[in-house]
């Protein structure tokens, strides 16, 4: 292989590859990455096992085709103190050569035949959700999605597709995000995605892609990127049974209010106390020391009584974060039992603290 490609070309291309790769054991092939050249274009490939990504461009200088691997936090680390032009590219016996003018560097390569395979060959059945729904609907419940749950199903976001409607949901088991559309389909499916793809997902794309899965994958490509993550085998919990049928009080307040004094009691504690009054909104923190602070805002609640909860304030703003509306719905029955904070068709149901 030998190539010549633009320095801002390929680092783009490497630094999206980062997230990608093995980074604690140098010595496994999945720590390089997959450079693939034929006569008009570069692909370049990497892979962690559990998520993968294959960039391509057309925008090379091909003279030899062929393949290599490199490690690839030391390629980027190379490419990024390499001047804005031209970086070649140039494979010799068992050795990758990076080289710019007079400056030369020399990386050692795996066997590229023995780069793990990707599922992008096979024809797989397609899921029809617009891309913009399906990478605003993830980054709405990444908040409330968890990470390092001993029940692997909660280590990712559901997407639970049914005949007349799609349902995205997370949990950290304290709170459950939802989000739904109305659907139109034969087929039933339900898919985890991992936390970690979720989050790539989000960078990668942001429209005109198609979407399609097997048994074991999520595979999702683009006009630049394909992109897969193993899916997460399990049953997602019944998440409906979560979420209260009925509710008791109801207040429709500007998030700009609850934002401010949540801001101003998280100085001194996240766990906080909420008191909706007649007339007013009460903000106390609850905290195990001497430190106190409490503020309120004049609002007419619509309510006949005063009403309490304690929460930890930062499910109430990781929510607010992800709404374009500036009003929100909170909803309750009693004070320790899930309350509901929504905006249209997005929702969080919250477990308050028992105090």
């Amino acid at each position: 292989m030998k190539i010549s490609i633009s320095k801002s070309i390929l680092e783009n291309i490497l630094i999206h590859s980062q997230a990608f790769l093995e980074k604690k054991d140098s010595s496994q092939i999945n720590s390089h990455l997959l450079l693939k050249s034929d006569s008009i274009s570069l692909i370049v490939k990497a892979t962690d096992y559990e998520i993968g990504l294959e960039t391509k461009t057309d925008q090379v200088s091909v003279d030899d085709i062929g393949q290599a691997t490199a490690n690839g936090k030391k390629l980027l680390d190379i490419v990024k103190n390499l001047r804005d032009e031209n970086v070649n590219l140039e494979t010799k016996s068992n050795d990758l050569l990076i080289y710019q003018g007079t400056t030369n560097f020399k990386l050692p390569m795996f066997d590229a035949k023995e780069f793990p395979a990707f599922p992008f060959e096979k024809t797989l059945p397609n899921i029809n959700i617009d891309t913009n729904i399906l990478i605003n609907s993830l980054k709405k419940i990444t908040p409330s999605t968890d990470s390092n749950n001993p029940k692997f199903e909660l280590n990712g976001a559901c997407i639970d597709i049914k005949k007349d409607t799609i349902n995205f949901v997370s949990t950290d088991t304290r709170r459950l995000a939802i989000i739904n559309f109305d659907n139109n389909t034969e087929d039933e499916l339900e898919l985890i995605v991992p936390k970690k793809a979720i989050i790539e997902i989000q960078k990668l794309f942001l429209d005109n892609t198609n979407i399609s899965y097997d048994e074991t994958h999520l595979i999702i490509t683009s006009d630049h990127f394909k992109f897969f993550t193993k899916l997460i085998n399990g049953k997602f919990p019944d998440y409906s049974r979560i979420i209260p049928k009925t509710l008791a009080k109801k207040i429709f307040a500007p998030k700009r209010l609850f934002t401010d004094c949540i801001k101003q009691i998280s100085t001194i504690s996240t766990d906080m106390k909420i008191t909706f009054d007649v007339d007013k909104i009460v903000f106390e923190s609850l905290s195990d020391d001497s430190n106190e602070a409490v503020t309120e805002a004049i609002f007419d609640t619509n309510l006949n009584e005063k009403f309490s909860i304690a929460v930890n304030s930062r499910y109430i703003l990781d929510f607010i974060s992800q709404i374009d509306e500036e009003s929100l719905n909170l909803e309750f029955n009693e004070p320790n039992q899930p309350f509901v904070i929504s905006s249209n068709n997005f929702k969080t149901i919250v477990m308050p603290i028992v105090i």
